[in-house]
C-alpha cells in the first residue's frame, strides 16, 4: 500500500482535496493510505470544519493549529510541525494544493527531507500579477 500525506490549510485547499480523497476512498481504498495534515491556517468554522462535514472528506489526521500571525511565523510553525510528522508518516509523495502559507509550508518540508512532491493547481485566479 502506498502511503501520502495531503496537506491542506485553506478553504480551496480543502475543496479540491475532498475530490482526491473521495477517488482514493471509493476507488483505491486497498492501494492508497490518505494521511490529512490540516495546517490550521483558515480555523474558523465556516472556513474549514463546515467542508469537512458537508463534503464528507476524512477528519484530519493532524491538526497543526497555528492559526493567524505574520507570514514568516505562520509559515515556520507549518514548516517546523509537517516536517516532525512527514518524518514520523514517511510517506512515498506529499500531495499540495494551490500557492498559499501551507502549500509553501509543505513543500520545503517536505524538499529538505527528500519526499517527492505532487502539486495540484497554483496560480493567480485574480490575473493581478502585482499579488504574491
Amino acid at each position: 500500500m502506498i502511503k501520502i500525506v495531503t496537506i491542506i490549510g485553506a478553504r480551496p485547499q480543502i475543496i479540491k482535496a475532498a475530490a482526491l480523497s473521495r477517488a482514493i476512498k471509493t476507488k483505491f481504498s486497498g492501494k492508497i493510505k490518505e494521511v490529512i495534515i490540516h495546517t490550521g491556517q483558515h480555523y474558523d468554522k465556516n472556513m474549514s470544519n463546515v467542508f469537512f462535514n458537508e463534503m464528507g472528506i476524512p477528519e484530519p489526521d493532524y491538526n497543526l493549529g497555528v492559526g493567524s500571525g505574520t507570514h514568516g511565523r505562520q509559515t515556520a510553525a507549518m514548516i517546523e510541525k509537517i516536517e516532525d510528522i512527514l518524518i514520523k508518516e514517511k510517506p512515498a509523495f506529499v500531495v499540495l494544493f494551490g500557492d498559499t502559507n501551507s502549500t509553501l509550508a509543505g513543500s520545503v518540508a517536505a524538499a529538505k527531507i527528500h519526499i517527492p512532491i505532487a502539486h495540484i493547481e497554483a496560480g493567480l485566479r485574480s490575473f493581478n500579477k502585482s499579488m504574491p
